[in-house]
């Protein structure tokens, strides 16, 4: 018994340093997991993150078998399971032997090529109080894994858990570094650039009001409408630093922004809209982005905001009744399309639009949350 023990802590030893020296969270999953199979009776495993909805993810996996990979791992990734809702309903607190797996049983049947894995464990990964997902692992020929096992189990739970919980305060103090670096750039442009460029401004109108001639007067006007051009663009960059107004909501901050834009802004709202912040700023930078495109290419002064909540996901759509454009013609830059659609895929979502030559343009977003 002596050797399993001091087995066991090397094993404990080896992931919590690999938990620590790891920055990135799924090379720090698979790599624990991979870690833990290759030094234990474990075999297989995967990893669920579980939000607050009960929806879950699968995250992490390794040495599954055939049955279970198939298809990008479909049995794992779609549908219910007994543990995702235990876990869900509070009812899952330590490790435990599950005696039948849903999932187990419907990729037995789809496929056969599951080995002799007929059950699981699963353990929850948690830091304190708050609770990520869950840990399943199985072995071949095992009904049932001892307490010893089950013990390991909570303490490699433990481990990835903590490390979890590092990653995310982690991330968090680098996004609140972002915005306050956001925040500075904005006070800096606003400061100065936007300044002279008001300055030039109020300059060349002064010079059209004393000139004389009319070859000097026009030459002032065309410095007094690039000029404000260019303050406009200012303004317009220091909003997507800066997004003031978000605070009050997303509706007010993409309407305020419009108007800042010199568009009207219709909207219509189905559903109520109480979304993650990063939801929220995700869809206001991509709203940024398609009025931006509204105002230099639609020679239109409205634009209709739709937005839909749903119980899973948020539906906006963003129209206008302006030019529009034939696929690669070049009325909307590509460049700003591929924004909307980055920043839409980054969050899971996805980007589409519909428009033709004078028939106005219609983006439609789609984000889960």
């Amino acid at each position: 018994m002596v050797p399993e023990q001091h087995s066991d802590v090397v094993l404990l030893k080896e992931i919590a340093e690999l938990l620590n020296e790891e920055t990135n969270l799924e090379r720090m999953l698979n790599g624990a997991i991979d870690k833990l199979l290759q030094n234990s009776n474990f075999e297989t495993a995967w990893i669920f993150f579980i939000d607050e909805n009960g929806k879950h993810q699968l995250v992490a996996e390794a040495h599954l078998p055939d049955a279970l990979a198939e298809r990008e791992c479909r049995h794992l990734k779609k549908g219910g399971c007994w543990c995702v809702k235990r876990y869900h309903d509070g009812d899952l607190e330590k490790a435990s032997n599950i005696i039948a797996c849903q999932r187990i049983e419907n990729a037995k049947a789809a496929n056969g090529k599951i080995g002799s894995i007929s059950h699981h464990a699963t353990v929850p990964l948690q830091s304190g109080q708050e609770k990520f997902g869950l840990l399943n692992i199985a072995a071949a020929d095992t009904v049932r894994f001892s307490k010893d096992e089950l013990a390991l189990l909570e303490s490699v739970a433990f481990q990835i858990g903590s490390a979890i919980k590092r990653i995310v305060l982690v991330k968090q103090e680098q996004e609140l570094a972002l915005v306050k670096e956001r925040n500075r750039l904005a006070r800096d442009l606003h400061d100065s650039v936007n300044q002279l460029l008001f300055s030039v401004t109020l300059t060349a109108r002064g010079g059209i009001e004393m000139a004389e001639d009319d070859a000097v007067k026009s030459t002032f006007r065309d410095i007094q409408h690039l000029s404000q051009e260019a303050l406009n663009e200012m303004r317009a960059l220091i909003w997507q630093l800066r997004p003031k107004g978000l605070e009050s909501g997303l509706l007010d901050a993409i309407r305020s922004y419009g108007e800042m834009l010199g568009l009207s802004m219709d909207t219509k709202v189905a559903g109520v809209i109480q979304l993650p912040s990063r939801t929220e700023e995700t869809l206001f930078r991509i709203a940024q982005e398609a009025l931006n495109n509204i105002r230099k290419h639609a020679d239109v002064s409205s634009a209709q905001l739709y937005v839909t909540v749903t119980s899973t996901d948020v539906l906006m759509v963003i129209k206008d009744e302006g030019r529009g454009f034939a696929q690669g013609h070049g009325m909307i830059p590509s460049i700003g399309i591929q924004s909307i659609r980055d920043r839409a895929q980054a969050e899971g979502g996805t980007a589409d639009w519909s428009s033709g030559i004078g028939k106005g343009t219609e983006i439609l977003v789609r984000i889960p949350y």
